[in-house]
């Protein structure tokens, strides 16, 4: 068989496994949240750009359903498409057998093959957008063409208007480009590239402007000065190395430094290791001194270091290729039954675990039955947090509502109808995870009189009974500050 075969039956063979997974496993807390919230379509939202919202939000509209497999269909559609790229990038620098390992490799690295290329999460419209921008690149400077420089930023655009980190990849791009091709700086080609990737991220700029730039405020102050921590940046790269899996994140970051090391007389690499240094570089930095970075942030950084880490599996098979191939072969096989157990384990509870983790990974379907049969279904809903505004908002499709009762409502707090509209009225307060003391010590001055409900209770699997606490907030009488 020929290598685009194998790669063919790569892409087919690992989007049936997403599928099945995403047919198992319900939406997890950020996921809910964000089909919840995104139910109303906007240019801009408040935790991202819009583009992963729309995809979830137009699927579901097509579909007329908001199960877990259907809203979460163009994200296993569009890792697809990101392994492809990986294959024809990786192809177009080092050879056939180099994309080819690079798209296998790239399926293996949990955050990308799973979270990445599966989730409502903001990370698949990224990756692909950020393969496409460095094919096209990688052609606009070798070859010059208007169709290369133009598809550059179109997907610099797409890549903005996924996550605002995309702009880490720029910078390292400009690098790239100073030093590989500064000439081109003198002609039209990429100013126009330029003009089209801020055409196409517009409709955020002009979402912050009308909103007091909040998105852009909370993603920024996210890198705000905390407590200095010098020993925090070596527990976020060991993060990454866990969410990228070790044995694969130890050849990425040796090739990726050894890429910058060498300099542009390699051109190939030196451009893969510019367009990667931003994100792999600045959140170990910035976790110094901010407990806020989250380990996948790196992630698209070491995406362009798969290219290289397919030139050396290419090199390795033919050097050592009985190690090698039983090497590959377990960690799929770790993967595989890795996530067929924490499947299994979700769904049956075969090893319970204080306070129950794990039901935030199942849909709350149940929940509405639940309501009407006590009649609860008559008056506004609220939540204590955007997180469990999220989740109890999906599980209810929307009707009634679920507002969010705090001080950090992120996207609900943008929304048509918020917890404003019900002050002065009687309202339902659902709190999966804060008990009856919290309850009163966060709303008490905020109403009239809370009065203690029998918790709301329902069926989930592997699990007989699910409780969630339930009070009458009586005359709502502000919001929290």
């Amino acid at each position: 068989m020929r290598v685009g075969g194998w790669v063919g039956g790569l892409i087919l063979g690992t989007a049936l496994l997403r599928l099945g997974l995403a047919w198992a496993v319900g939406l997890g807390v950020d996921e809910s949240y964000m089909v919840a919230a995104g139910r109303e379509m906007a240019w801009g939202y408040f935790d991202h750009p819009p583009l992963s919202w729309w995809l979830s939000a137009g699927m579901a509209r097509l579909a007329g359903s908001e199960a877990a497999v259907v809203v979460r269909l163009p994200f296993i559609a569009l890792f697809a498409l990101s392994t492809w790229l990986m294959f024809a990038w990786t192809r177009a620098l080092f050879g056939d057998r180099a994309g080819l390992w690079a798209a296998v490799a790239l399926n293996m690295a949990p955050v990308l093959g799973v979270t990445t290329g599966g989730w409502v999460l903001p990370d698949g419209p990224l990756v692909a957008a950020l393969l496409g921008f460095g094919l096209c690149l990688h052609r606009a400077i070798e070859g010059g063409a208007w169709r290369w420089w133009l598809g550059a930023g179109v997907c610099a655009g797409l890549a903005l208007l996924s996550k605002y980190t995309a702009v880490l990849t720029f910078a390292g791009a400009l690098v790239a480009v100073l030093t590989l091709g500064r000439h081109w700086l003198a002609r039209p080609q990429p100013w126009v590239a330029g003009l089209v990737a801020a055409a196409v991220f517009s409709p955020v700029v002009a979402w912050n402007a009308a909103h007091g730039w909040a998105s852009f405020a909370f993603q920024g102050g996210r890198a705000g000065m905390r407590k200095l921590d010098l020993a925090a940046p070596l527990v976020t790269v060991a993060g990454e190395a866990l969410f990228l899996l070790p044995w694969l994140w130890l050849p990425l970051a040796v090739l990726w430094a050894r890429a910058l090391w060498r300099g542009p007389a390699e051109r190939a690499p030196w451009l893969l290791a510019w367009l990667g240094f931003g994100p792999i570089v600045l959140f170990v930095v910035i976790s110094a001194w901010s407990p806020r970075v989250l380990y996948h942030w790196a992630a698209p950084g070491y995406l362009f270091a798969f290219p290289l880490l397919g030139r050396w599996l290419a090199g390795r098979l033919d050097a050592r290729p009985v190690a090698m191939r039983r090497a590959l072969a377990g960690t799929a096989g770790f993967l595989v039954v890795g996530l067929g157990l924490a499947a299994a384990e979700l769904n049956l509870n075969l090893v319970p675990l204080p306070g129950d983790p794990l039901r935030q990974g199942l849909d709350w379907t149940p929940l509405r039955a639940a309501l009407a049969g006590r009649g609860l279904l008559a008056r506004p809903i609220v939540a204590p947090s955007w997180a469990d505004a999220g989740k109890l908002g999906y599980a209810l499709g929307g009707d009634p509502r679920v507002l969010c009762l705090n001080a950090d409502c992120r996207q609900f707090a943008f929304q048509a109808h918020t917890a404003r509209d019900v002050v002065g009225q009687d309202v339902l307060i659902l709190a999966p995870r804060q008990d009856e003391a919290r309850i009163r010590a966060s709303y008490g001055a905020l109403f009239a009189e809370i009065e203690a409900l029998p918790p709301v209770e329902f069926a989930l699997p592997g699990r007989p009974v699910v409780a969630i606490g339930a009070y009458l907030g009586r005359g709502l009488r502000d919001l929290p500050r």
